[in-house]
């Protein structure tokens, strides 16, 4: 994927020298705008943006505070390049939220890798779901890599949500976003609360499906009642009075019948992971697979244990 960057600079001189430096990379597209036309930058929304404050036509602190306050560019990453070499300047400048702050004359072989890591690091933090801030696939896979490689006993916890669909179809993604928040939150918090070992991770695969691994000492089963109760307690305030009175929601299918589906609940399913049982991650997914299917096929939040040796 192309790296969109944009200069805000009013001169030439800067964009040059950088693309001088990436001309080799065909991944790396570089954009030059005015202090005029920002508007420009924040509308395309790049993965950084590197200011020349030498050529500014306004003062830098509001420059800064008009992108952080972007809501879309509120986490688009700033190097901002001066010849301005008073501390205290740069700390007001730092305190904007800037990631760098690079000195001129400019060491160009500086820059080069201050860019390259900065892009580095947004590539990172893209594997972390930017919903529930939890690590995403890959951060799982490894986590569960390195636990068989290391040959620890461990337990998978499978979590997904019952008629989600149902529920977005009536109260739109946006609620349905803040279900997925609240399932992140409770996940989180009772496994923080509940593991002696502190050996825990937890991750979001996407949607409204989570896993969470915990320690073969924990007390999963207590993990998981615990879940369950706070789900049910707390998922109540994302719907109305008469959908919670009624005890479901009303969802007309596809060809106009209005279909009956229950309130969202959890489903979790528990495989323990003992040593020498599995291969590979992907065997504990087929496994974690089939008792998750097994939980939701009781009316309900519910869990299921597989605990095959």
């Amino acid at each position: 994927m192309a790296q969109e960057i944009y200069i805000i600079d009013n001169g030439n001189d800067l964009k040059e020298t950088i693309e001088n430096l990436f001309k080799k990379e065909k991944s790396y597209k570089f954009q030059k705008v005015s202090t005029e036309r920002i508007d420009v930058v924040l509308k395309n929304i790049p993965s950084l943006i590197i200011i020349n404050e030498d050529n500014l036509n306004e003062n830098i602190i509001e420059v800064c505070k008009k992108i952080r306050l972007n809501e879309d560019n509120s986490i688009t990453p700033i190097i901002v390049i001066s010849s301005n070499r008073e501390k205290q300047h740069r700390i007001e400048v730092l305190k904007e939220c800037v990631e760098h702050y690079i000195k001129s004359p400019i060491d160009n072989e500086y820059l080069y890798y201050t860019i390259k890591n900065v892009i580095r690091l947004l590539d990172t933090n893209r594997r972390v779901s930017p919903l529930t801030g939890l690590p995403g696939n890959v951060q799982i896979l490894a986590e569960m890599k390195k636990r068989l490689l290391n040959k620890e006993e461990f337990v998978m916890l499978y979590l997904d949500l019952d008629n989600f669909k149902a529920y977005n179809d009536v109260y739109g993604f946006l609620n349905g976003d803040e279900i997925i928040k609240f399932t992140a939150r409770t996940t989180v918090d009772n496994i923080d609360k509940l593991s002696t070992s502190g050996n825990t991770f937890v991750g979001h695969i996407g949607g409204d499906d989570f896993v969470a691994i915990v320690s073969a000492e924990d007390d999963y089963e207590k993990i998981c009642q615990n879940i369950i109760a706070e789900f049910d307690k707390g998922v109540e305030k994302y719907f109305n009075e008469e959908d919670i009175e009624k005890g479901y929601l009303e969802v007309p299918n596809r060809k106009g019948v209005i279909e009956e589906f229950p309130l969202t609940s959890i489903s979790i399913g528990v495989v323990v992971v003992n040593k020498g049982r599995f291969n590979n991650v992907l065997e504990i997914g087929e496994v974690g697979a089939q008792v998750k299917h097994v939980a939701k096929t009781t009316l309900g939040s519910a869990y299921a244990i597989d605990r095959r040796s």
